[in-house]
């Protein structure tokens, strides 16, 4: 048995997320620029790097792998990927193999991604309007996510909304989606927005929605009971009496997570970001690529950067300006 992933501050680290591409369909304001400049191909993992680095991690503790991007569907012969990470699933070595995705290629992909063992997706979406989508996301088509969400149901796929809180654009949106959840059997988390990338004319104060602002108007409609369960990731979730329904909470800001993280991030290059807040990463990439036939070097430079991984993340808004903002864009560290 390889030594477990234990950081400092004696957390086992069993939830990998993993980026397979910089790319994406959308163009989302909170997440990318509209005009972004993408990585070339070289620089990213190969898919066959890419299952040797997870299957590394599996093999090292790991119990929980989440595929990110930008949008992992988009990258090309993905499904060879998870098809292969389905292995560990059947060795009992992995216990989930999931995705966030933006929807755009459920239709295509959801009969395969359940046959190769996801059995759960996290969805982002913000609106339900389709202008509002159109302009969140910059290229983005609802009737397309739509559709995604139809086949992934059918599927077998077990559905997860998730929608970033921005201010003056879905506060009023926050009884349509949860309706929309509950008559659709979805669960619902939302998020806080991150001061991640380049502001340029997306400023992240003024988007800033508290959650417990929206937490609060949704407690003077339904009776909430806080619930205990965990999924692995930062979520905090109530229990809807009314309707049964689970709602859940992502609150870097207004309620720091960092003392249970579990988690540290992979990008498309092989960089392990030990915390999205922080700008402190290790590159796997050379003990992968330089030792093709050995994994020890890797395994080595997986614990030297779990040793580094900080207690918390610094995201601040209180003096009304983005302290910790991050330089990189969200799509660059994934999901």
């Amino acid at each position: 048995m390889n030594t477990p992933l234990i950081d400092p501050f004696q957390r086992a680290i069993t939830y990998l997320r993993v980026s397979v591409t910089d790319r994406c369909d959308f163009r989302c304001v909170y997440c990318m620029s509209e005009n972004m400049t993408f990585l070339p191909k070289k620089e990213l993992l190969t898919l066959e790097e890419l299952d040797r680095m997870c299957s590394t991690f599996i093999r090292m503790g790991v119990k929980k792998l989440r595929i990110t991007g930008g949008e992992p569907l988009v990258r090309r012969d993905i499904m060879t990927f998870f098809n292969g990470m389905s292995r560990h699933l059947e060795a009992g070595d992995l216990e989930e193999l999931t995705l966030t995705t933006n929807g755009s290629q459920l239709a295509r992909f959801a009969k395969d991604l359940y046959a190769a063992g996801v059995r759960r997706v996290n969805v982002s979406l913000d609106t339900l309007d389709e202008e509002k989508f159109a302009k969140v996301t910059r290229w983005g088509r609802l009737p397309q996510v739509m559709r995604g969400l139809d086949a992934a149901q059918e599927a077998g796929l077990k559905v997860k909304l998730n929608a970033v809180a921005l201010k003056g654009f879905n506060e009023d949106e926050l009884f349509t989606l949860t309706e929309f959840c509950r008559d659709r059997g979805m669960d619902l988390t939302w998020i806080e927005v991150m001061p991640m990338g380049d502001l340029g004319n997306e400023d992240r104060l003024d988007q800033y929605w508290p959650l417990t602002d929206l937490r609060r108007q949704l407690a003077e409609r339904y009776t909430l009971t806080e619930l205990a369960e965990r999924t692995g990731g930062p979520a905090r979730y109530v229990r809807l009496e009314e309707t049964g329904q689970k709602i859940g909470f992502i609150t870097p800001l207004t309620h720091n997570f960092c003392e249970s993280c579990n988690r540290v991030r992979m990008t498309c290059t092989g960089e392990l970001f030990m915390c999205l807040g922080q700008e402190d990463m290790a590159d796997l990439r050379p003990a992968l690529r330089n030792h093709p036939g050995d994994d020890a070097p890797l395994e080595a430079a997986i614990h030297r950067a779990i040793g580094l991984k900080p207690k918390g993340h610094d995201f601040d808004y209180s003096r009304q300006r983005p302290d910790g903002q991050m330089s990189r864009h969200m799509s660059h560290t994934g999901g």
